[in-house]
Order: C-alpha cells, then structure tokens, then sequence
C-alpha cells in the first residue's frame, strides 16, 4: 500500500474514532476499554481532558510497540493516536442518539471501522490495538476477540469499583461489537487453502514462491479424461488472497481453483505483516 493510501486510510480511522468517542459514547459516560477507556475513567473523574490524556497514556505502548513490531508500524500508529487527539479536540461532545442501546452499538461500529482500518492500512489506533497485535504475533488468535478480552478486563473493574452496572454492560456491549467489527475488516488471521490443478506445474509454483507460503505439489488424474495433470496446495490468509487470484489467473488461466476456509494450522505458518 502506498504512503499516500496509508496516510489518507489513517486519517480517516482516526477520524471515525475521534466521532465515535465525541458523538456516541463520551455524551453517555460510557467508556470504549482499554487505554482509551482508562483515558475516559480519569477524565470523567478529573474533569480533565479526554483527547490529551488519550495520547499521554499512549506514549508508553507506542514505546513498547516499537521495540516489539518496528518503527514503519509504530510511526503510523503515533500518527494516529496524533490525528485521533486533534479530531477529539475539533468534533463537539454531543449525543447523536439519546438512547444508550443505540449509542453502545452504534458507538462500537464507528470504533471498530475506524480500528479495523487502521490495523489493514498496517498501523492502528494505539493503546490495547498495540498490545493485542504483539499477542497475535506470537500466537494465532482473533486480534478482535483479544482486545476484547483485554477491555472487558478494564470495564469490569469499572463495575465493581462504580457499581454502576448499566453503563459498564452498556460499554461492554459495545466493547463486543468492536471486537466483531475489527474482525471483520482485519482478516489477517483468517486462513484459506487453496487446492490448484494445472498443466503449468513449474510456471506456477515459480510464480508462488514470492509470497513466501509453503506450496506442495501433488499428482493427480483426471476422472473423466484419465488425463494426469499437478495439483499445488498451498495455505494463506484471506487478505493476500486476493494476489494469490491475480496470480493464478496471469500464469494458467485455465487452472481449476479450489479455495476453502481453513480451521487450523499446524507447523510454521509465517504470519503476515501486520
């Protein structure tokens, strides 16, 4: 993805976040978990400002995330955290709905589409987001559920230190639709095998080696022509699937191509960049 793409798509995550904080959650004393949920805890509280305490106690993560995933992925996260601070200073704090429902689900949309986004794009929004995507790099899981674990933590300890249950099931009914939309926008950790039988076995299995899968080559025969021809199995995630087609399509256009979700991997499976 181009740095201009990149910029622009983080922008607009950032944006989506600042208006799902200001518009939706914020007006209702809900909280969105993690460091922006501890951020809204302290500010509710102090009366201090949300957006600047958003980015004070992101620093530390930013910091951690560097040294963990590298710079390319923590300069564009710092530029959304920065961007994300200045729209929460630019967008009013103003309940779009008066219904608390509406505004935990809807107010989980707007945040999990901005935080999707961002995580695609190949930054994110900072705080748990950073966390998480250290987590799932060692280990194969759902980078939304996990942030969703780590934020029902927080609002948890919020229920019992407030005893104010309504708001904190509130936020967490929209912590969860967060989770679920972030899921659906990064699929990163979603993999798909791919079953390709060809007449150009070497053509294709050079022209798969670049995206550094594994790719076995097993023979086959037709059932009704009798005709032998190579299958090449290989193992992705659905978001390099999309290039995995194009290149199919460009070396044997003619190729029979069977692609199914796959459960689980065993062995080293190499996990994309994020």
């Amino acid at each position: 993805m181009r740095t201009s793409r990149i910029a622009a798509t983080t922008l607009i995550s950032a944006l989506l976040i600042a208006y799902g904080f200001n518009q939706l959650l914020i007006p209702h004393k809900m909280i969105s978990g993690g460091v922006s949920g501890i951020t809204m805890i302290v500010g509710y509280a102090t009366g201090l400002n949300i957006g600047w305490l958003y980015f004070i106690l992101n620093v530390p993560v930013l910091i951690w995330g560097w040294r963990v995933l590298g710079l390319r992925f923590v300069s564009w996260s710092l530029v959304a955290v920065i961007a994300t601070t200045v729209f929460m200073q630019l967008i009013p704090v103003k309940a779009l709905v008066a219904d608390l429902t509406l505004g935990a689900v809807f107010g989980g949309v707007v945040v999990g589409f901005g935080s999707g986004l961002a995580l695609r794009a190949g930054s994110s929004s900072g705080g748990f987001d950073i966390i998480a995507a250290i987590v799932t790099r060692k280990r194969d899981i759902s980078i939304g559920m996990l942030i969703f674990v780590l934020n029902g933590t927080v609002i948890a300890a919020l229920g019992f230190l407030t005893n104010d249950w309504d708001v904190a099931l509130f936020s967490l009914l929209s912590i969860f639709t967060t989770g679920k939309i972030i899921d659906l926008i990064h699929i990163n950790h979603v993999k798909m095998t791919a079953f390709i039988v060809t007449s150009q076995t070497e053509a294709m299995r050079e022209a798969l080696i670049p995206l550094y899968r594994g790719v076995t080559v097993i023979r086959t025969r037709g059932g009704y022509t009798n005709t032998e021809y190579d299958m090449l199995m290989t193992v992705t995630t659905r978001y390099e699937l999309n290039e995995l087609r194009k290149i199919i399509t460009a070396t044997d256009p003619k190729a029979f191509v069977n692609i199914v979700e796959t459960v689980g991997v065993l062995g080293d499976f190499r996990k994309p960049a994020l």
